[in-house]
């Protein structure tokens, strides 16, 4: 068996309440035990001025001014304004963007609709039937040349004669 010497050393740290602590340790690698003391530190007594000015202090550091305040209300009054204003402007645009999707669908659903309707329309006309009905049963013609005047308007969908026309 080997033999290990020990020594033993006196040390002191402050501990974090400010007392000193005397530490005694010893070395080597047959550690049993740790000897730890403690001794408060007196502190010096303060007068009474002093105390009553810490007092004072410790007072004034948690009194909040009512001009300091006004001044944090007005601002955070102000905040709250600009973000209940910045939500609805939110909603509005939400809101119209809805609004305009649903429009454009409906417009798109009936463009189709009168397509469709058209194209029934057109596809149920039959030419043949109204020219032989024109001809036969209300007596029209087709034109001679010559019997063709072809008449410029000036900017409207439609001519109104108000007299004959002049050969």
């Amino acid at each position: 068996m080997k033999q290990v010497s020990l020594s033993k050393t006196n040390t002191q740290r402050q501990n974090y309440q400010g007392t000193k602590v005397k530490q005694m340790y010893i070395d080597g690698n047959t550690v049993r035990k740790i000897d730890i003391e403690e001794r408060p530190v007196r502190k010096k007594p303060t007068n009474r001025q002093t105390r009553e000015n810490r007092r004072k202090d410790a007072r004034r550091a948690t009194a909040i001014s009512f001009g300091y305040l006004f001044v944090m209300m007005a601002f955070i009054t102000l905040g709250c304004v600009i973000l209940i204003s910045y939500v609805n402007l939110q909603s509005d645009i939400t809101n119209r963007i809805d609004h305009i999707s649903s429009m454009e669908s409906e417009l798109n659903s009936l463009r189709q609709e009168n397509d469709e309707t058209y194209t029934k329309i057109m596809s149920e006309v039959d030419l043949e039937e109204i020219k032989k009905i024109a001809i036969g049963e209300l007596g029209m013609k087709y034109a001679k040349d010559g019997q063709v005047i072809t008449y410029t308007g000036e900017g409207s969908d439609y001519v109104r004669q108000y007299s004959d026309i002049p050969d």
